[in-house]
């Protein structure tokens, strides 16, 4: 059996307390994510500050992202965490 996978995008991100976001997609679906699942990488050290934990950024792909390119497509986002 295989999961229906449609293409979205992010079209807003609200950062929350303890590393949560609440994102919004193209199809109308919001999720909450606890990103901390995502922080054991040298890469997402940085987002262990708060202050710059809400810097991210939604990107011209639908994706989000950080200052230092750390960025997480929107498929995954919607579909994998």
């Amino acid at each position: 059996m295989t999961k229906d996978f449609n293409p979205v995008s992010v079209i807003n991100i609200e950062v929350l307390n303890n590393f949560l976001l609440k994102i919004t997609f193209s199809d109308g679906f919001s999720k909450t994510i606890d990103m901390t699942v995502l922080m054991d990488k040298e890469i997402t050290k940085p987002l262990k500050n708060p202050d710059y934990f809400k810097q991210v950024k939604i990107d011209d792909f639908g994706g989000i992202y950080w200052p230092n390119d750390y960025d997480i497509c929107p498929d995954f986002l919607r579909y994998y965490i």
